[in-house]
């Protein structure tokens, strides 16, 4: 069901790095309505309660909550009686904030009994307290509690002690990572009762939940929880409060406080739509990229363009009005674009020789960017020239574009906008763009994940471990339902892989490799040898692996070898790959025949940095 109004957005201070202050300050002017203050970053203020209280006035913000307080309920005395007193300095501080209700988290003290009866007692004490001032109080059922982790215990020990106000708060990450779910919660808890609700996602670990939420929490849409699930429940529960994010994340506490708001609340925005709360356009429908860009000058030009031709690529035009070359082979448009003053030249100051933009075809141009919008997402518009096509572009977390093409409208750019002055042959065989892998530093891999995953509704696939010489890579895809866009996303913590290696170069992530389709990989790698293309040579070892691992032909194995073909399978077909050694040292391109495969290669990834490393050495 499609709510009245979207939910409140709020963020817990803790999600974010800096001052209480400045955290304050980057929720306001990301948009969020109302914020939780932790109470570390109220202690560590130079300011009293009643002077934050200004500060969230003046910026527009709620304080929303004030949390945690901790290891209350049954406790025997004269812990009982100390927590009490203790309580009442706390409603001291929430009165001067202006915070309306206090979380209370499940017991995790060693002295604390196994007596729900006695925790109801406690807490219809504590409501009391909280009501007699106008306050309230919500009970959230901590994963690791002493003897209350799930939000049913803790549902039945707030009907017992049956006060107004006294509610319950719900935890994704606290529900999810037990394998818990909301599921009855519409049957079985008044909305009314439900006070607050907080939101987090993370990647499974199998490490002690403790640990596990301390570190390694992360936006709705970045992790593997069904946090979807988890909304969609509240929805039909009828929940009237804010959607909160309360996030304990490493990297989070060391980036920059503005992105990480922004990504939160684009991640608000998406799961509640998800979950049936609100309505987002829909996903754009990809039919697979139009063109990559790729910002060059001077030597690199010449460079790029007779590594294109010895790829097989035609030099087919020139723009009618800007240093912009076409070059173009089967269905792959690739543009090197040095014109002064444009994105494209304010990429290259910043990463050198390198893709900045990417043009994807969508089935409608209008509702993507609407979607995109609605999403946080800005939209980037070129100057054009008269009678230009009317390219319009997003931005990506990065800064590089991403234009979005009318299916229908695929290739009539070029026609509108260059000079064609050669024909589009079939070059070495490379047919289509299969996919556009990037190298991201390790603290903005969730950023790119959500962009990919709210904006265009691409879905996330499992995660690779990599070994590299020099260290250890992580791999994750983000594919369309149909597989014709595809972005392998890299991360490595060692600046000595080849991953690292990059990211340094660039001062940045970016595009590391784009990989091109051949139907007969055999016939055009002994093509783009014969034209000067250096391709990476495969050690004899990886062959004999092969050899054991899998039923192929000594005819196959042979082939695969002499023409340093890599080779992999899975439940639905075969895949062979070919590489270029780096241009300079920044991407390179990958050839591969698909025959019903669906994955990337990653066993083979090894294989190729090895390769890699070796031909570095050898220059």
């Amino acid at each position: 069901m499609t709510r009245a109004a979207p939910f409140r957005k709020a963020i817990a201070t803790v999600s974010l790095s800096g001052t209480l202050p400045e955290k304050l300050r980057a929720a306001a002017a990301t948009g969020f309505d109302a914020i939780e203050i932790f109470e570390p970053d109220l202690l560590n203020v130079q300011a009293t309660p009643a002077e934050v209280r200004a500060m969230c006035e003046d910026l527009g913000l709620e304080i929303a909550l004030f949390q945690p307080f901790r290891d209350f309920e049954a406790m025997p005395e004269p812990y009982r009686r100390r927590n009490l007193e203790r309580a009442e300095r706390k409603f001291d501080v929430m009165q001067a904030l202006g915070a309306p209700q206090v979380l209370v988290c499940s017991n995790v003290h060693e002295l604390a009994q196994a007596d729900p009866a006695r925790a109801a007692a406690d807490l219809r004490e504590l409501a009391e307290r909280a009501h007699q001032r106008g306050l309230k109080v919500g009970y959230e059922a901590l994963a690791w509690g002493r003897h209350v982790q799930r939000w049913r215990q803790a549902w039945d020990i707030v009907q017992q002690a049956d006060h107004p106000a006294l509610g319950l708060i719900l935890d994704s990450f606290h529900t999810l990572a037990l394998g818990d779910s909301l599921a009855g919660l519409a049957e079985t808890v008044p909305s009314e009762k439900i006070f607050f609700v907080q939101l987090a996602d993370s990647p499974r670990k199998s490490m002690d939940v403790l640990s596990w939420s301390r570190h390694y929490r992360n936006f709705p849409g970045q992790g593997e929880l069904d946090v979807v699930g988890f909304t969609r429940e509240l929805v039909r529960a009828d929940y009237q409060g804010p959607l909160s994010l309360e996030i304990f994340n490493d990297e989070f506490r060391a980036a920059s406080a503005y992105l990480t708001a922004h990504d939160g609340l684009r991640s608000l925005l998406w799961v509640e739509a998800e979950a049936g709360a609100t309505a987002l356009p829909a996903p754009p429908v990809f039919s697979g990229y139009e063109f990559l860009e790729f910002a060059v000058e001077g030597q690199a030009t010449r460079e790029l363009s007779e590594q294109l031709q010895a790829l097989g690529f035609s030099w087919t035009g020139q723009h009618r009005s800007k240093q912009v070359s076409l070059w173009q082979q089967g269905d792959i448009n690739l543009i090197l674009n040095s014109e002064p003053d444009s994105h494209a030249a304010d990429f290259y100051d910043l990463y050198g020789p390198s893709v900045c933009a990417i043009a994807l075809r969508v089935d409608n141009v209008a509702r993507a960017i609407e979607r995109a919008d609605r999403l946080l997402c800005s939209v980037w518009q070129e100057v054009r020239g008269e009678d230009e096509y009317p390219l319009v572009a997003l931005r990506a977390p990065n800064g590089m574009l991403f234009y979005l093409v009318s299916s229908e409208d695929a290739g009539k750019l070029y026609l509108q906008d260059f000079d064609l002055r050669g024909q589009v042959g079939t070059g070495a065989g490379l047919q289509t763009i299969d996919h556009v892998a990037q190298a991201l530093p390790p603290d903005r891999l969730g950023s790119f994940v959500l962009f990919y995953r709210t904006v265009f509704g691409l879905e996330p696939e499992g995660l690779h471990e990599i070994p590299d010489p020099y260290g250890l890579v992580s791999s994750r895809a983000l594919v369309s339902a149909d597989h014709t866009v595809s972005f392998p996303l890299n991360i490595s913590e060692s600046r000595r892989t080849a991953t690292g290696r990059f990211v340094g170069a660039l001062s940045g992530g970016g595009v590391h490799h784009i990989a091109f389709t051949s139907a007969d990989l055999v016939q055009t790698a002994a093509q783009l040898r014969a034209a000067g293309a250096h391709l990476l040579d495969i050690p004899e070892n990886y062959y004999v692996d092969l050899d054991a691992r899998l039923l192929l032909s000594a005819d196959t194995l042979a082939t695969l070898q002499h023409n340093d073909l890599l080779y992999d399978e899975d439940a639905y077909g075969q895949f062979r790959q070919v590489y270029t050694a780096t241009f300079d040292e920044r991407f390179f391109f990958e050839v591969v025949q698909r025959d019903g495969y669906r994955g990337f290669g990653a066993a083979n990834a090894s294989v190729r940095m090895n390769a890699m490393n070796a031909a570095a050495r050898s220059e």
